[in-house]
């Protein structure tokens, strides 16, 4: 039998398990986002609300914002609702991005949950979301006054996530945007 053949299969299983351990501090809430310290891309969208009314990336600029891309089909964005109603009372500026849900739905959901938006833009095609590199639901950035991206985070945003990854940052950023 052929050394290469015995000791092959050896290799292979040394060689996965490695990568695989390597892996084992990684954060997978955190992943690396193409968009960050770039402009939030052009979009022409419903308002959730107002089918007549047009929201683009104009609205987002002068102050400081969190997007936050949510759906009433998405479980733990239900969970993380309650933090960003908190967050809204506190003064925190937040725009939804309803991605690929049904209007009458997400209404309902607002409804009977709260609604800690400005407003909320209709992502039904998912186009934004495609654009923004959107994973699923929830995902939130962290917007300039100037319309750049500053911060992604995929997963649910709760005290701790915000007191660790947001909350110095977006401080920051009001005091830069003043």
């Amino acid at each position: 039998m052929n050394k290469f053949a015995v000791f092959a299969p050896l290799a292979l299983f040394l060689g996965l398990s490695m990568i695989l351990f390597l892996g084992l501090d990684k954060d997978p809430s955190i992943l690396p986002s193409a968009l960050v310290d770039k402009e939030f891309p052009e979009f022409d969208l419903m308002a959730l609300d107002d089918e007549h009314r047009q929201i683009t990336r104009e609205e987002l600029l002068g102050d400081v914002t969190l997007v936050n891309v949510w759906a009433s089909w998405c479980y733990a964005c239900s969970v993380e609702h309650n933090m960003l109603n908190k967050l809204s009372d506190r003064g925190v500026k937040i725009v939804g991005l309803n991605y690929k849900d049904q209007v009458e739905d997400a209404m309902l959901w607002l409804e009977n949950l709260g609604d800690p938006f400005v407003y909320s833009v209709s992502d039904i095609r998912g186009r934004l979301g495609l654009d923004l590199g959107v994973y699923g639901a929830p995902e939130t950035f962290l917007v300039d006054a100037q319309g750049i991206i500053r911060y992604r985070r995929v997963g649910v945003i709760d005290e701790r996530v915000w007191r660790n990854e947001f909350r110095d940052l977006y401080a920051e950023l009001l005091v830069e945007a003043q």
